[in-house]
């Protein structure tokens, strides 16, 4: 068991553990429907959301099982998004990764910046092999942003999830350790 996540910093960013201050971002973000349009479950409706997610989150890291920090910008440490690493297999040395930031900060490069760091820090501090992605095909903008950092398209698999009452695919994309050279 960990005494909380580490705090990463670097290009831009810094990823640290959320607390309780941060619930009413954290509702801000989730509940846009704009950035849950290609999730897998719809945007929040309800502060509780958010808390419980926080829950979550919490018992993720203490029980090892995944970690997903805040994601802050270093100049101002205003909470902008969150990333993840889950379904981490010690095993395999493998992990898949996501990612959201509040629709405010798209198109200003903090979605490589966040995604290049815990990258980094999955091949270098964690010692994992391989990260995989899980994408929306429609979501351009996260596909750019894997793809512009060595992430390959690996497969689809069709009519992976029902939200909202749409059917939607899922791109899997992969990036090896041999293959990572960090922007």
């Amino acid at each position: 068991m960990s005494n909380g996540l580490p705090t990463l910093a670097g290009n831009g960013v810094i990823l640290r553990q959320l607390g309780a201050d941060d619930i009413q971002r954290l509702f801000e973000i989730f509940s846009d429907p704009e950035v849950m349009r290609y999730w897998s479950r719809g945007p929040f409706v309800d502060l509780s959301e958010a808390r419980a997610l926080l829950g979550e989150i919490d018992k993720g890291w203490r029980e090892d099982g995944f970690y997903q920090w805040g994601v802050t910008i270093a100049a101002t440490g205003e909470l902008m998004g969150t990333t993840t690493l889950f379904r981490i297999d010690r095993d395999h040395r493998r992990a898949e990764i996501g990612f959201a930031l509040g629709s405010r900060w798209w198109g200003q490069g903090w979605g490589t910046a966040t995604v290049a760091r815990i990258v980094t820090y999955a091949f270098q501090a964690l010692g994992l092999h391989r990260l995989e992605a899980d994408v929306d095909p429609r979501n351009a903008a996260s596909l750019r942003v894997l793809e512009q950092l060595g992430f390959r398209r690996e497969g689809l698999l069709r009519a992976r999830y029902h939200v909202a009452g749409e059917i939607q695919d899922s791109v899997l994309l992969g990036l090896l350790s041999a293959e990572w050279a960090p922007p």
